[in-house]
């Protein structure tokens, strides 16, 4: 038996120190996130008034900035697509975040990232940086997982309630020039709130774009390839074998692109090549628990509900 002041000790020892954050950096990340909710409050105007009218126009992206000018009250209705969308980022960056922290990881707060342009839902998400090594497997399913289960977690009942306050407009395909695909669990959503309505037909409340957004963001993250949280997840499962499997995922997402006509995962792919491939070799061959293998086989479940093919057209 390892004594309590032995024991503290080596805790200690393998924990890694959590700096204490500086001014500038706490000014980053406040300002980071109030750019963030500027934008995406952008956006959320786009979507009040796209429900209200019946469709959803590109055009209405520009138009936004002369309505809030003429009338900048009108700023208050997007504040529920904003605060719902940032909640739902936040849950998952902390969910990564609470799990490093659990295992003496050091990692950074969130950083939000606001979007140069308000389309198509005003930010490009937010990460942590994970600044120290991960050393066994356990960890890294857990740290890996942890995001996407919590931010599932937060956007199924927006999503939920998005859809409850959602309604039915007649045509709204041949009306407006932007359309969002949908994913499974939206579209089983949609089946018993509006039974036998077309989804073309359905006009989501902002809520519920702000969920298709955090649904968006989680298949994403999702993908079992290299350096993301499925990618994490699948090194796990498979070890150093990840490599060849996430060239293998790689490549059937640019198919997907080539099949689908959307280019932007061309984009994403290449992304994914030149950054984030490659992945840490941890040596640690202790297999997963039963616990474990069952969360890993939830995190494919969250996946196929929330991926779809051609996200937007």
């Amino acid at each position: 038996m390892v004594p309590r002041s032995t024991s503290e000790s080596l805790r200690t020892a393998l924990t890694f120190p959590q700096n204490e954050i500086s001014a500038s950096r706490w000014a980053l990340h406040w300002c980071l996130l109030g750019l963030t909710l500027i934008t995406t409050t952008i956006v959320g105007v786009v979507f009040a008034e796209a429900f209200k009218n019946g469709k959803l126009d590109v055009d209405e992206y520009v138009n936004v900035y002369s309505l809030l000018l003429q009338h900048p009250a009108v700023l208050l209705e997007g504040v529920p697509f904003s605060l719902t969308l940032l909640t739902i980022l936040l849950a998952h960056e902390m969910g990564h975040y609470f799990a490093s922290r659990y295992y003496g990881i050091d990692a950074s707060l969130p950083y939000f990232l606001p979007a140069p342009s308000p389309l198509p839902i005003g930010t490009l998400g937010a990460f942590i940086r994970i600044r120290s090594p991960i050393y066994t497997l356990r960890a890294l399913f857990d740290v890996g997982i942890a995001g996407p289960l919590a931010g599932f977690v937060m956007l199924l009942p927006a999503l939920i309630i998005g859809v409850a306050e959602s309604r039915v407009v007649a045509s709204t395909h041949q009306e407006g020039d932007l359309v969002f695909g949908s994913p499974l669990i939206l579209q089983f959503l949609e089946w018993i709130r509006f039974p036998g309505v077309a989804p073309s037909d359905i006009m989501l409340h902002p809520v519920a774009r702000a969920a298709w957004a955090g649904m968006l963001a989680t298949a994403l993250n999702l993908f079992p390839i290299g350096q993301l949280d499925g990618g994490h997840i699948l090194y796990a499962f498979v070890g150093r074998r990840h490599k060849l499997l996430s060239r293998t995922f790689l490549a059937a997402l640019v198919t997907i692109a080539l099949v689908t006509r959307t280019w932007s995962w061309l984009v994403w792919a290449g992304l994914l090549f030149f950054f984030a491939l490659r992945h840490p070799t941890i040596f640690d061959d202790t297999p997963l628990d039963r616990n474990r293998v069952l969360l890993g086989i939830a995190a494919l479940a969250v996946f196929l509900m929330t991926f779809t093919l051609v996200p937007i057209h």
